[in-house]
């Protein structure tokens, strides 16, 4: 296991280039602030270098909130503002990878390898479908485009009138369950279903054990 003086570099860090992404989004971003102890042993346990964007973020933020609380990209936490850190989330489900943001409605986004890559990209667990998509971007790809603009996109068919305002008001270890659920037959208009707030690790439960019986 590397030192922590091995994984942090200051004259190479990829920070720099994340918060040039950030102030060029079109997204209102907030960047939560670390607290240095917790950065420090979540790097440390993570062994990956502040050269990397997923160590850069780790050790220089708590998190960063994408959209008023639509994406949560993962860092080293904000108890204080209910948003676990990387390996509090990774130790709910084993999603055969590592975990670096949930969204709303449930998804998650899971860096690990896939079946005909040799570096490991980032997939998608779809609450619509309970099945996972290859994103065929590593992590800093991934990120780059989501902070670009990509979400626009990635998320244009689950908008609804007011979500802003209703994503607004959920605390950030919270999601939005639907009814109907959204991998039902009647799940596909969000705006004419009945959405409510409910714990994250809640939500995620009854999304991986309906796709296990499923066979998803």
């Amino acid at each position: 296991m590397r030192s922590l003086g091995e994984l942090i570099s200051d004259d190479r860090s990829a920070w720099a280039e994340i918060e040039a992404a950030v102030s060029g989004s079109p997204y209102a971003i907030e960047l939560l602030p670390a607290d240095p102890d917790r950065a420090a042993a979540c790097l440390h346990r993570l062994q990956v270098a502040t050269t990397s964007w997923l160590g850069a973020l780790v050790y220089r933020s708590g998190g960063l909130i994408v959209d008023g609380g639509w994406l949560r990209v993962l860092g080293s936490g904000r108890p204080s503002r209910r948003l676990a850190d990387i390996h509090e989330v990774n130790a709910l489900f084993d999603a055969a990878g590592l975990v670096v943001a949930q969204d709303i409605l449930g998804g998650e986004f899971v860096w690990r390898q896939g079946e005909t890559r040799p570096e490991p990209t980032i997939h998608y667990f779809a609450p619509d479908t309970l099945g996972w998509e290859d994103l065929t971007l590593g992590y800093t790809d991934w990120l780059y485009a989501m902070l670009a603009g990509a979400a626009d996109r990635f998320y244009l068919s689950w908008r609804w009138p007011g979500w802003r305002d209703e994503v607004a008001a959920c605390p950030f270890d919270t999601g939005l369950s639907t009814v109907p659920p959204l991998f039902s037959k009647d799940g596909r208009d969000l705006d004419g279903m009945s959405r409510r707030p409910v714990a994250m690790a809640e939500l995620l439960s009854v999304k991986y054990d309906m796709a296990d019986r499923l066979g998803a």
